[in-house]
This record gives C-alpha cells, structure tokens and sequence, in this order.
C-alpha cells in the first residue's frame, strides 16, 4: 500500500520543525509540493530550504504542480469550498497515482498544524473514498496560534475561561467576544469592531526574520495594524498573519 504523510512544519521558522517531522521527512521517497504562483514563490523556497537542511537521504524526489485556484468571488462560499476541494482532490489523486509506488511513502509538508485550518487532509479522506487505496500519517506541528501567543509573551486561555478560534468571515456573527483567536481574515474583519475595552494581539509572518507583532487596545491600533498590513503585502507580495482578540478581566 502507498503510504502519505502529512508534515506540519510550523509557521515559517525552520528551528520550529519537531524532531518527529525530521523523522517523517527521512522517510519520505517524494514530496508533493503546490504551485501557488510566482507572487508566493517564497513559500514554495522555505519548502525546498526545510528539505535542503532537514533531509540526510540522497535520492528523494520533488513533484511541483500548480495549485487549482478558488473562486473567491463565489456567493456561495461554503459550496465553492467544496467545488475547490474536489479539484483538489483529483489532482491529488492523480499525483499518487502516477508518481508514487506500491511501498513508498511521499509526504506534503504543510504550513503550522496539518488539523487546524489546513483542507489537505479532508482532501485526502475524499482520495480515499473515492477508492484509492492510501495509508495516512499526520506529524503535529507548531500552529501560527502557538506562534502568535509565545512572540506576544501571553497566554491563550485564562482561567476556567474557553478559547475560540474562527475565520475572519464569521467574527461579525459574535454576539460577544472575551477570548478570540482570527485566523484567515484577509478582509480585516477587526476594522469593523468599535468596542472600547478590546485588545487585540496581530502578527505576520510569525516566527520568520520578517515578523511583525503590534498588541494594545484595538480603537488605539487598528489604523496601524491596516498601515503595517498593508505595506508588508505590497512589500513581499503575500500576507499571513492571525491575531487574538481579548477583553480585560
């Protein structure tokens, strides 16, 4: 049987890769790597540069293919989600197929952890029933949540209190936030709130030489968190950042 492992390797910083995911990465004959065009070039660099510093076996094989693109004008989001995956699905498919045998183990190394926000191993599931034989291993890795909590020097929860994490498309719905972690909110979600006693915690390119941190309260930050947003996107091309909103006890 082929066998997929699923490789979380942090949020960009190579010194957070676990002794697990070297392990994981040493046992890997092909590594299937997503195309996400030249404005991410970078991220597909840190991939190759983990493999370059991490791996000791000679002979490995790297299969680059282009990513299938979202609709992200689609009213429906939920089913332009399911219609992506699908895609996805397909081409994973494809690539197993073809480019791994019988007995080998290929790997996707993906960014933090590969349960939290990641759709690589829902897609693989959908591989799976559709009928191709697979063994799945999922390697834990360090999430930019953790990353975010351990730069701001903060703990995630507080006593007896939950934590919530959500996209940034749904944190309007809140009635009420006390403890509230955003991720994936490329609208900047957090302009819209007006609430005088919220702080919030913002990173980008958390755990990376180009790691930017701003904390206090939201109404005296938010305009520099949109400013420094901003720049780094027109800077660098790309963006990745998440923050924890949280009122004062």
């Amino acid at each position: 049987m082929k066998q997929l492992l699923l490789i979380g390797i942090g949020p960009g910083n190579p010194r957070q890769i676990t002794l697990e995911a070297i392990d994981g990465l040493n046992r890997a004959q092909v590594f299937f790597v997503l195309d996400k065009g030249a404005v991410k070039d970078e991220l597909l660099q840190l991939r190759k540069n983990i493999l370059e510093r991490f791996v000791d076996r000679p002979g490995y094989r790297l299969v680059q293919v282009d990513d299938p693109l979202r609709d992200g004008a689609a009213s429906d989001y939920v089913g332009a989600v399911q219609a992506w995956h699908q895609q996805r699905a397909a081409l994973y498919a494809n690539l197993i197929d073809n480019e791994l045998a019988d007995g080998e183990c290929g790997a996707f190394l993906l960014w933090g952890e590969p349960t939290l926000y990641d759709s690589t191993l829902r897609i693989l599931e959908l591989v799976q029933a559709a009928g191709l034989p697979l063994s799945l291993e999922v390697i834990p890795g360090i999430s930019s949540v953790q990353a975010l909590a351990a730069a701001h020097r903060i703990p995630l929860n507080r006593i007896g209190e939950p934590l919530t994490v959500l996209p940034g498309r749904r944190l309007a719905e809140q009635p009420r936030i006390d403890n509230l972690v955003v991720m994936l909110d490329g609208q900047c979600a957090f302009a819209a709130l007006d609430d005088p006693q919220l702080h919030i915690y913002w990173g980008a390119y958390l755990g990376t030489a180009d790691q930017i941190l701003i904390a206090g309260p939201l109404l005296a930050v938010k305009a520099q968190i949109l400013a420094a947003r901003e720049q780094a996107r027109a800077r660098k091309g790309w963006i990745m950042d998440t923050y924890l909103l949280r009122r004062p006890l």
